[in-house]
């Protein structure tokens, strides 16, 4: 609890403009953003570049930041974009290379996919519908895991219960998703 305490505090003196405390939140999550990222992105130099822009990126908005989840989830998701723009932006030119300058539906067709974003969305609510089936403490477990990104240790504080605890339902819980949804097929 005192670490997270510590963090708060750092993130809060940081967000007033402590450089010095923004180093010291750098310090703590750099190597596991850069791990993070190069198992996406899989080249060292890219990874490098990539983790010191998810900090650039995190400086910049983090006025943005509320404590309304882990301040390493937020970290992270910022790391996540950054990888998807670069993908994105690597798959692009790929796409302009490879067509010889014949490139606007290759081009398009990554950037805009109706039919992705209408089966994203579908399967999005069927989740959400499966979700609403469960008991509350399971759905509690399984939005603070995957929707909140939080870490076993997190979701362990906030509900007071120990990590084989969470570890467990979060495990009966997930048994319970799969024979919803494959009875749903």
């Amino acid at each position: 609890m005192t670490n997270q305490i510590d963090e708060n505090l750092l993130v809060e003196k940081a967000q007033q403009g402590s450089k010095e405390a923004f180093t010291k939140l750098m310090d703590k999550y750099k190597s596991s953003v850069f791990h993070t990222i190069l198992k996406t992105i899989n080249n060292v130099d890219d990874a490098e570049d990539l983790t010191m822009t998810t900090f650039e990126k995190a400086f910049k908005k983090l006025n943005t930041y509320t404590d309304t989840y882990a301040f390493s989830t937020w970290l992270y998701k910022i790391a996540s974009n950054t990888c998807v723009d670069f993908l994105r932006k690597k798959q692009i030119h790929n796409n302009v290379i490879d067509s010889n300058n014949n490139s606007v539906s290759n081009i398009q067709s990554t950037i805009d996919n109706p039919e992705t974003d209408f089966i994203n969305k579908q399967m999005i609510g069927n989740i959400k519908k499966v979700l609403d089936q469960l008991r509350p403490r399971y759905k509690e477990l399984i939005e603070l895991r995957y929707f909140k990104e939080y870490t076993y240790e997190e979701i362990s504080e906030e509900l007071s219960i120990p990590i084989g605890t969470v570890k467990v339902q979060l495990h009966r819980a997930k048994k319970i998703i799969y024979n919803l949804l494959k009875t749903k097929k």
